[in-house]
């Protein structure tokens, strides 16, 4: 992987105590920017348009030629020439065009989409005319009326969408209305996912003393929706000491590794002196939200992305969207959204100095807070629309940032 730029570096202030504290916390946007900026995107790659929806497109995507590539028939009608009444000459359809160039008084019946011939001024819809004898009478059309001229949407080599732009099913079709067949993109990046922890159990109902793990089936689908793929999803338990450690270090074909759980200090967490000791890059060492507050993000030397996630579901839920989710984003070459900001109504706890992630459902007067927002329940954001981010001022109704899926 490319060395990190100079302004990820600056950015980033190396920590090598493996222990969070509120101090060290960086403020809740400023994680999501540091994640975004960590990382330059993969190389591109050109790929078939039916194997590009989801990525993002590395380079410009131009117009190979006028868009139309010719005067075009808006409706469904005549192409007249001069004032009406006009004679009726032939039919033009779509992909069989009429050949011949019409006069003053001439029409041709058309349809939508056919190439508009040679000596017409416009086209009546058929709705508007009425014929009989072979002539067609309507009121004279403008100059131009329901014609889509040659290049009308866009000239030749007119950047059609920007490099960075998420390729979705709209884009797929432009770019096959434009003339292509492929387009140049980044490939998603590839994430393993180490769910830790001796106490999960991966099927049924758990046991006394024993919890059903959440994010092992969560995970992978986040990762897709936030412009991933997951490529291995691994159980990795607390004891014997050093499991995790193998566990990252193992050869594999991603870029990020997850690892959820095991980002705190207690005699079970093992990711951060895992990184003290592998000598990481720390770019976000624990951030000043609840929940969530312990994440982190950290480069080895190999290049490896880190992005540790707490073990509550709705916390690591919070804590991919904040790293997750901008890592992944400048990894593809895309830019971090804005976040709209939007009445929020309803009752959470916000503190100084930390943001409060509440999930949301929309309402007539911006958004409400969603019941079930506690860290390791899913129930909030199960039904929800979007995340809030609370500053330490926020009251009951006061706007505030809200991040959408795919933020």
């Amino acid at each position: 992987m490319p060395a990190p730029t100079s302004a990820a570096v600056a950015d980033a202030s190396p920590s090598r105590t493996g222990t969070p504290s509120h101090q060290q916390a960086v403020p809740w946007a400023e994680a999501r920017l540091r994640a975004h900026r960590a990382a330059p995107p993969g190389p591109p790659q050109r790929v078939p348009l039916r194997d590009a929806a989801g990525l993002t497109l590395a380079g410009d995507l131009l117009a190979l030629g006028p868009q139309p590539a010719f005067d075009t028939a808006a409706m469904d009608g005549y192409a007249v020439s001069g004032s009406p009444p006009w004679n009726v000459r032939g039919t033009a359809r779509a992909g069989r065009a009429w050949q011949g160039v019409l006069g003053p008084g001439d029409c041709v019946r058309i349809s939508t989409g056919s190439l508009v011939p040679s000596g017409a001024h416009a086209v009546v819809p058929i709705e508007a005319a009425t014929s009989a004898d072979g002539r067609v009478f309507a009121a004279a059309p403008e100059e131009g009326r329901h014609i889509r001229r040659t290049g009308e949407d866009a000239a030749a080599g007119d950047r059609l969408a920007p490099a960075g732009t998420r390729v979705g099913p709209a884009l797929v079709g432009l770019a096959a209305a434009a003339g292509h067949d492929t387009v140049l993109v980044r490939p998603r990046p590839r994430v393993t996912v180490l769910v830790t922890g001796d106490e999960l159990d991966h099927a049924g109902a758990p046991q006394a003393g024993r919890v059903r793990d959440a994010l092992g089936p969560l995970l992978p689908s986040l990762v897709a929706e936030l412009g991933g793929e997951t490529v291995a999803v691994r159980h990795v338990p607390d004891h014997p000491h050093g499991s995790l450690a193998r566990a990252v270090q193992a050869p594999g074909e991603a870029e990020v590794v997850v690892v959820t759980g095991s980002t705190s200090v207690g005699t079970t967490d093992q990711l951060r002196r895992l990184l003290a000791d592998g000598e990481a890059r720390m770019v976000v060492d624990t951030v000043a939200c609840r929940p969530g507050h312990p994440m982190l993000l950290a480069e080895l030397p190999s290049g490896l992305w880190v992005v540790g996630l707490p073990g509550n579901p709705y916390a690591a839920l919070v804590s991919a969207r904040t790293l997750l989710g901008p890592l992944l984003a400048g990894l593809s070459g895309r830019s971090l959204p804005r976040l709209p900001r939007v009445p929020v109504h309803g009752s959470a706890k916000v503190g100084p100095g930390r943001t409060r992630l509440v999930p949301v459902s929309w309402a007539d007067d911006g958004c409400r807070i969603a019941t079930g927002h506690g860290a390791a329940f899913l129930r909030g954001a199960a039904v929800g629309d979007a995340l809030a981010a609370l500053g330490p001022d926020w009251t009951d109704g006061r706007p505030a940032l809200v991040l959408l899926p795919r933020g």
